[in-house]
């Protein structure tokens, strides 16, 4: 009960479409986490600004130092279909949306947003059978090792074939 009337407090002292916070309830670090969010959207969305203030300095510097950072070992076209991907199965609406849109920013195609959907499902699929099923781990991972084995043995062998014999 007295949660619930925490937030209508916190509820009613908000303006800004309902979900700003109260000035003096805000620290530095999330004052500047909102004036960065600011500078790189245009606005602080709402779904940052319900964030709670003392975690929004670090949620937002996971956000843009990760997931809109250029520079990771991922693109961010690849770390987005990831998303959407995950969003899929969730399901989360807000971030299938979110993910779709950013994966398109970032140059993917519709095939391509498709076919993430499409990996999700399988991963999914699978995963249902191997879990039902309760497949020995220890059995799974040696009967894949020799697959990984067979396939690389049979790539190297269409490579060798596939070059010119030499003199």
């Amino acid at each position: 009960m007295k949660r619930l009337i925490s937030l209508a407090i916190l509820a009613v002292t908000c303006g800004l479409s309902g979900v700003a916070l109260a000035a003096d309830a805000v620290s530095a670090d999330a004052k500047a986490a909102y004036a960065d969010i600011e500078a790189t959207f245009g606005s602080v969305p709402t779904f940052l600004k319900v964030f709670p203030p003392e975690g929004i300095a670090g949620a937002w510097a996971e956000m843009k130092n990760f997931q809109l950072n250029p520079h990771t070992a991922l693109s961010n076209k690849e770390k987005e279909l990831i998303g959407l991907a995950v969003a899929a199965q969730i399901p989360c609406h807000y971030c299938i949306y979110f993910h779709t849109e950013a994966a398109k920013a970032n140059g993917a195609t519709e095939a391509e947003v498709r076919e993430a959907i499409a990996m999700s499902a399988a991963t999914r699929h699978w995963s249902t059978v191997l879990n039902g099923s309760q497949i020995d781990m220890e059995q799974f991972k040696t009967e894949f090792a020799a697959m990984m084995k067979f396939a690389g043995d049979k790539a190297e062998k269409a490579k060798a074939q596939a070059q010119p014999a030499k003199k």
